[in-house]
């Protein structure tokens, strides 16, 4: 008798299947999704798998864990304050109405909820690119108390995403102004541009700016738009359709460094 047993446990949303000594100490755990038997022990190989035996689905691979990336390194050092991976779509907005509510009753609603439902819908879209291989961050802070609504990570590279309430109401861009309803048209896609460009500088990649319109009724783009995309809410996933411009290593390190507070001290 090896000694040897097997626990169940899960780890960063797998199942893994850990074979332990009597004492507690790991040597060796079995991941089912890559069908991999990862050995601590050489010398206990023939023990692990046949334990492991009535567990195993198929054919496996054996052989000591691999070696981690550059970039889960990363992840893994990262100080959680200066992680800004578990930001929610509009943190900044969610801190800002904690802080200082408003007076319970007022005239006219408060314009920062109404932002802040229109952050939350955008970025909720933008979250179920995940499993497409894309990561999103949310609210990400820059000097002088702008930041990045949300930027987004893949295979079909990266994008700097600014959301606009626009529900039931015509949309006309005619760059660099946007026009809102009965609103005063703004020069938005100016600020955008700037925006992906400081993105671009702190990352020392290509950014490319989106406008993201929630709810419009109707959208008129006058003329072709200088580097901008426009997308509504509704169709915010045709993003996973571009591809072919970053691998899977490059998209897991650019995301690692986005992540980290300190990328973004000098933009």
């Amino acid at each position: 008798m090896s000694g040897l047993r097997v626990i169940p446990a899960w780890r960063q949303g797998r199942e893994r299947l850990y074979v332990c000594r009597t004492d507690g100490r790991n040597v060796a755990w079995y991941d089912r999704e890559t069908a991999r038997v990862n050995l601590l022990s050489e010398d206990q190989r023939a023990d692990v798998l046949d334990v492991l035996q009535p567990f195993l689905t198929g054919p496996v691979t054996v052989g000591p864990p691999p070696v981690p990336t550059p970039a889960e390194l990363a992840r893994l050092t990262l100080h959680p304050d200066d992680d800004l991976a578990p930001n929610r779509p509009g943190e900044a907005l969610l801190v800002d109405l904690d802080r200082d509510p408003g007076p319970p009753r007022r005239l006219r609603p408060d314009p920062r909820r109404r932002a802040l439902a229109t952050e939350q819908a955008i970025g909720e879209a933008l979250d179920g690119l995940e499993g497409a291989g894309w990561h999103t961050l949310h609210s990400v802070p820059l000097p002088g108390g702008d930041r990045l609504h949300h930027l987004v990570i893949g295979p079909g590279g990266l994008f700097s995403v600014l959301p606009l309430y626009a529900r039931k109401q015509r949309v006309l861009v005619a760059d660099p102004m946007v026009t809102v309803g009965r609103r005063e048209p703004y020069p938005l896609l100016r600020r955008l541009r700037a925006d992906a460009d400081r993105a671009a500088y702190a990352l020392t990649a290509e950014v490319h700016p989106v406008l993201a319109l929630a709810g419009p009724a109707e959208v008129l783009v006058t003329a072709p738009l200088r580097r901008v995309r426009v997308f509504e809410d509704s169709n915010l996933s045709s993003l996973t359709r571009l591809g072919g411009v970053l691998k899977p290593a490059d998209v897991e390190a650019l995301h690692a460094m986005a992540r980290d507070r300190h990328t973004w001290l000098r933009v």
